[in-house]
């Protein structure tokens, strides 16, 4: 186990680490760090923390010290960025992260940002129109006169009016800021990357701040604002999973904690539904069905979901679901076989395919006295994206169209 360190600066663990690695800080650090998922931080008997993965990956950075957790498989910055950006937007593209040489993820986050932002914002902050309703005491745009009649009855001013306006106070441009101001709020960013997120920032002067945990507001790709998607794509990933705040003893505190196995089923979900657009039939993820028939009584019956089901004219035709967990010498855990013969058995289907984070072979297992076949079928991430997708099509086609 390695020793403890007088002042810790950075902590480095494996999401598959089992033995707890030693480290020295003070107890509020400890609670801070509890507090995020991201590890599971327990005292020492010979002094200092006990610090082990939660099951999570990302990093949590407690004023000086930095606590990282890295996916196995070797999946880099750019690769988990990838996943994410996906399965949010299959329109997310490898190069949108572009600092992934960084040696941490805070600081790779926030040179993407930065880069992105500055391609984004380099002919100036995009403008275009809202609606808005407002009370003026002048005419401008359309009278609302149901709302002034109901608000300000027997009243000529002020008026209820509704209008389209041309402003830089955006969608794009509120969600911009946030993930700009997010990163701002970085315990230790250096000057020259705070200079630059601070630049971008004013450059968006007058956009609304969006408020901590409202939803952001959504937008549509356009031509006019192509030139924003990359920067777009990650700001929303970082507003969705990065917090940033201050803890008890003013000590600053930021946090990027993902679930993998959230991840890894919903890039799989997304993938599968796009590779088979263009196929007969639809692609629903987190299909309902249950394993016992109706019995006549109002006693609940055994509810399952399975992670993506292609169904052709009303029935389904193929089911797929995806396991973040690495193959064994023994193989899978029973369980993941039990499941998937549910899922067959509940469904009529033949075959089932069981997608799992690994490299390996495809396996094929036939179900004694019983026409099934479970398919066990990795997907390597330390891929690049580009046969990441390419393997995901070659399983859609095989599954759907044999």
């Amino acid at each position: 186990m390695p020793k403890a360190s007088e002042a810790p600066q950075q902590l480095i663990l494996d999401e598959l680490q089992q033995e707890p690695a030693l480290a020295a800080f003070d107890a509020e650090a400890a609670a801070l760090l509890n507090s995020t998922g991201l590890v599971s931080v327990q005292p020492d008997m010979r002094g200092g923390w006990q610090v082990l993965p939660a099951g999570r990956v990302g990093a949590v950075q407690v004023g000086d010290l930095l606590v990282q957790v890295r996916p196995k498989a070797k999946v880099g910055l750019d690769r988990l960025l990838f996943l994410l950006g996906y399965a949010q937007n299959p329109g997310f593209r490898p190069d949108d992260v572009a600092g992934a040489e960084e040696k941490d993820l805070f600081s790779a986050l926030a040179e993407s940002l930065t880069r992105q932002g500055e391609r984004a914002l380099a002919r100036g902050a995009l403008s275009g129109y809202i609606h808005v309703e407002e009370a003026l005491r002048t005419v401008r745009g359309r009278i609302r006169v149901g709302d002034q009649i109901t608000r300000r009855p027997g009243m000529l001013l002020p008026l209820e009016v509704s209008f389209d306006e041309f402003t830089i106070d955006i969608p794009e441009n509120r969600i911009l800021r946030a993930a700009l101001r997010r990163m701002l709020q970085l315990p230790r960013l250096s000057p020259v990357q705070r200079g630059r997120l601070a630049h971008l920032d004013a450059k968006l002067d007058g956009v609304t701040l969006l408020r901590a945990g409202a939803p952001l507001p959504t937008w549509d790709e356009s031509r006019a604002n192509a030139h924003y998607g990359p920067a777009l794509r990650l700001a929303e990933i970082i507003l969705s999973n990065m917090s940033a705040e201050t803890g008890l003893r003013r000590q600053r505190v930021a946090s990027f904690v993902v679930n993998m196995a959230t991840v890894f089923e919903d890039f799989v979900t997304v993938a599968l539904r796009e590779a088979l657009t263009g196929v007969p039939g639809r692609t629903e993820g987190q299909y309902e069905c249950f394993l016992d028939e109706p019995d006549g009584t109002r006693r609940s019956r055994v509810r399952m979901f399975a992670d993506v089901v292609h169904v052709v004219d009303g029935k389904p035709a193929a089911v797929f679901d995806a396991k973040y967990k690495a193959s064994s010498w023994s193989g899978y855990p029973n369980a993941d076989q039990y499941q998937m013969l549910a899922y067959c058995t509940a469904l009529s289907v033949p075959r089932a395919w069981l997608v799992y984070a690994d490299a390996g072979q495809v396996r094929v297992r036939k179900v004694e006295n019983a026409s099934v076949e479970i398919v066990e079928f990795p997907l390597d991430l330390s891929r690049a994206p580009k046969e990441l997708l390419a393997v995901i099509k070659y399983l859609a086609c095989r599954a759907v169209l044999g």
